[in-house]
């Protein structure tokens, strides 16, 4: 799908214990957005983004914040070709 996008997101901050993942995987889910969600060994969390345009970016946005409980002090975005991922997961 030519109106896709791809965004692989690595956030930092106190992301970790604080229900970051379960809230983007619900987000996403709100938006549309297929892709992923995981805890990194370092304490950052990963996320790939995968859907229209807008709502990608939505959901880019939404990473600055995070839940309720996180501190976000940095998000790094690069955009990719879509790989065609179908639903949203956290993985393990």
């Amino acid at each position: 799908m030519a109106d896709r996008v791809r965004a692989h997101v690595f956030v930092t901050g106190k992301v970790q214990g604080v229900y970051y993942r379960a809230n983007t995987r619900d987000t996403a889910r709100e938006h549309g957005v297929d892709g992923w969600v995981r805890n990194l060994d370092d304490g950052r969390v990963e996320a790939v983004f995968e859907g229209p345009a807008d709502d990608v970016e939505a959901l880019v946005e939404w990473c600055h914040e995070g839940s309720p409980r996180a501190r976000v002090d940095d998000v790094d975005v690069e955009y990719q070709d879509d790989e065609g991922i179908d639903g949203f997961e956290i993985q393990y």
